[in-house]
């Protein structure tokens, strides 16, 4: 299935609860295919901001006027945290539920629908064959924006919590998952800890 390692949904109240296959089928677009080995985890590739770049140009060209924000987000997005090798980036435009006004033009320049969540923001996630990229889009205003943006602009700037993150995130990639969601729900204790810091601080 498409990998969303980085949209952690769990809060503090729902932190146990954990994506059932139900849900994953409901909401995927096309097939849903389950892993084949572990996840992997790679150390930092200064590579990645430019891959974002190249991304990020793609994306303008595409949508012009349309694409409202183009944030680099997710692990690949923090100097020195190890991480998927998979480049996630937040699109942010009117309102994502206005397909029409968006998705062609993104399928024209390569990308493919595969994440429609209707109920959670009204998130919808692509993918571009022969890219290792995710791109979340989401409405003007949702507060999810906010939330991705922040973790990542928290981790870059302390390392404590970048290194317990690390941690965390390495070992969970060590154990079998049957999709990568499993694993993105394991992870929501240690990004709810992380979030508390962040509430702390502000």
């Amino acid at each position: 299935m498409p990998d969303m390692d980085e949209i952690n949904k769990g809060n503090a109240s729902s932190s146990s609860k954990t994506t059932t296959e139900e849900q994953l089928r409901a909401y995927t677009i096309g097939e849903l295919v389950p892993l084949t080995g572990q996840i992997q985890i790679v150390d930092y590739d200064a590579e990645w901001p430019l891959l974002f770049e190249r991304e990020a140009e793609y994306i303008r060209t595409a949508l012009g006027e349309r694409a409202l924000a183009i944030e680099h987000a997710g692990s690949t997005s923090v100097p020195g945290l190890a991480a998927k090798p998979i480049i996630d980036i937040v699109l942010v435009v009117e309102d994502t539920a206005d397909e029409p006004a968006y998705v062609s033009a993104l399928e024209a320049a390569s990308y493919v629908l595969r994440i429609r969540e209707p109920d959670w923001y009204k998130h919808r996630m692509f993918k571009r064959p022969g890219a290792s990229v995710n791109l979340h889009v989401f409405s003007q205003g949702c507060p999810e924006i906010e939330r991705m943006l922040s973790f990542r602009d928290w981790l870059r700037s302390h390392p404590d919590d970048r290194q317990m993150y690390e941690q965390t995130k390495r070992r969970l990639a060590s154990q079998a998952w049957k999709y990568t969601q499993n694993y993105a729900d394991a992870k929501t204790e240690v990004v709810e800890e992380i979030f508390k810091n962040i509430h702390r601080a502000s």
